[in-house]
C-alpha cells in the first residue's frame, strides 16, 4: 500500500506534520512557512520563486486574492521574443506554463481529516474533495499534526477541484446529443470543444450491430453512437475515474443498456465492424491528470491503436481515428509519419472528414502558438484494412 508523503514545518515554535496531496504529481515542498492576512504579495512571491511554500492560516478569500496577485507578478515577468521555430516555441511555452504552475502551487491550504478547510470564510469543499480524491480515509493524522491540519494541498489545485465539481454538476451541452448534457468528472477531459463529437455524429456508419469506443473518457462518443442506433457499444478506458464517469453519463442519457463499459488498455476482446478512437492529439508529456487526454508521450496511444486496429476489425469494417493536426503545425509529428503509421498497421484510408476548430484560442493572437492553432484542422480518418 502506498502511503502519502508527509511534510513538516514549524508553527508556534513546534514542529508540525501533515500529509501532502497533489493530484498533479507535484513533489512535496522542502520548506514551508506560515502565512496569513498580514503577508505581503511581494514577499510571498519572493518565497515562492525560491521554492518555499506558504501555508495559509488567514481568511480564505484573502488567500484567493493573494494567489491572483502572485499570478499577476508571474505574468508580467519579461518574456523572451518567441523563436521563429514553432517547435521550439511550443517547448518554451510548455516550460513557462510549468514554471508558472510551480510558483502558484506554493500557496498551500490545510484540510482537516474530514476534507474541510479550517479557515475563516472558507467554502464547504468536502463533497468536491471527496469526489475528486476519494472519501476521507478515516486514518489518524500523522504524528505531530496540528489539530486542524491533516493534509496540505495547493490552493490552485483546490480551486481546480472546486471548478471541476461545478462542471460536473452543470454538465456540458452536446448538440450531437440533442442538447443533452455530459457531466465530466474531475480528471476526465471535458467535451467542451465539441467539433470532434460532431464528426462522429455525421460520419456514415458501416453498420449498426457493434462498435468499440477506445479510450471512452466521459462516454460522449459511445453515447452518440448509441443515439445513432448502434445496438451495442463496448467502451474501454484504463482510468478508473473515466470508467465511473462514462457509466454515470450513459446511465443518465438512457443508453446504458447499449453501452458496456470495460476496463482495458486500448482494445476489448474480439472484433467489431466499427472501432472508434479519439487519442490525445499532441505527443508531449502531461503534467496533470486531465492533460493525459491532450498529451500522448511518444504517440503511445495513437501507435497502439493503429498497430492493433486490423486485428480488431471484422471484414469490411472501419476504424475511425479522430485526430487534430495541431501536432503537425507544431512540428511534433509530420503528416508523412502519420500515413506511414497507417501503412505499418496494414491500414488504408477510405475517406477523411475535416472540421475547423471553434474554440477561442484559434482567434487569440496573443497566444504564442496562435499561428499553429489558427491553422489547425480536426479530422475523422475512416480506415480500413489494406487487404
Amino acid at each position: 500500500m502506498n502511503h502519502p508523503p508527509v511534510v513538516e514545518w514549524t508553527e508556534d515554535e513546534q514542529v508540525r506534520t501533515a500529509r501532502w496531496h497533489s493530484e498533479n504529481g507535484a513533489r512535496p515542498p522542502r520548506r514551508i512557512v506560515v502565512a496569513d492576512d498580514r503577508t505581503r504579495a511581494d514577499e510571498a512571491y519572493r518565497l515562492a520563486c525560491e521554492g518555499t511554500a506558504l501555508l495559509w492560516r488567514g481568511d480564505f478569500h484573502n488567500a484567493r486574492q493573494l494567489l491572483t496577485a502572485l499570478a499577476r507578478r508571474v505574468d508580467r515577468r519579461p518574456r523572451k521574443t518567441p523563436p521563429a521555430d514553432v517547435t521550439q516555441a511550443f517547448h518554451l511555452h510548455r516550460a513557462a506554463q510549468n514554471q508558472r504552475a510551480r510558483i502558484l502551487g506554493m500557496l498551500l491550504i490545510p484540510l482537516d481529516a474530514d476534507l474541510a478547510v479550517p479557515l475563516p470564510r472558507a467554502p464547504d469543499v468536502r463533497e468536491a474533495c471527496a469526489r475528486a480524491y476519494g472519501p476521507p480515509e478515516g486514518a489518524e493524522p500523522p504524528a505531530g499534526a496540528s489539530g486542524d491540519t491533516a493534509t496540505l494541498v495547493s490552493l490552485r489545485e483546490l480551486l481546480g477541484v472546486i471548478g471541476a465539481d461545478e462542471w460536473r454538476r452543470k454538465g456540458v451541452e452536446i448538440p450531437a446529443l440533442g442538447g443533452d448534457r455530459i457531466h465530466p468528472h474531475y480528471g476526465v477531459f471535458s467535451p467542451a470543444r465539441g467539433e470532434y463529437v460532431d464528426l462522429v455524429a455525421e460520419a456514415p456508419l458501416p453498420g449498426h450491430d457493434l462498435a468499440f469506443d477506445i479510450g471512452t473518457g466521459t462516454g460522449v462518443l459511445a453515447s452518440v453512437l448509441a443515439r445513432r442506433g448502434v445496438r451495442r457499444i463496448v467502451a474501454t478506458d484504463q482510468d478508473p475515474r473515466a470508467l465511473a464517469c462514462a457509466r454515470e453519463n450513459t446511465a443518465r442519457l438512457g443508453v446504458a443498456d447499449q453501452v458496456e463499459i470495460v476496463a482495458a488498455d486500448l482494445f476489448p476482446a474480439g472484433r467489431a465492424p466499427l472501432v472508434v478512437c479519439n487519442p490525445p492529439w499532441v505527443p508531449a508529456k502531461p503534467t496533470s491528470p486531465v492533460e493525459h487526454a491532450v498529451y500522448d508521450p511518444g504517440n503511445r496511444m495513437l501507435h497502439g491503436f493503429l498497430t492493433g486496429l486490423a486485428d480488431h476489425l471484422t471484414p469490411g469494417g472501419e476504424g475511425w481515428l479522430i485526430l487534430s493536426d495541431l501536432a503537425e503545425h507544431l512540428g511534433l509529428r509530420s503528416r508523412a509519419e502519420l500515413l506511414d503509421a497507417f501503412a505499418r498497421g496494414g491500414l488504408t484510408v477510405l475517406d477523411r472528414l475535416d472540421i475547423a476548430p471553434r474554440h477561442p484560442r484559434a482567434q487569440d493572437t496573443s497566444d504564442p502558438l496562435h499561428v499553429a492553432r489558427a491553422a489547425e484542422v480536426t479530422s475523422l480518418w475512416r480506415l480500413g484494412t489494406a487487404d
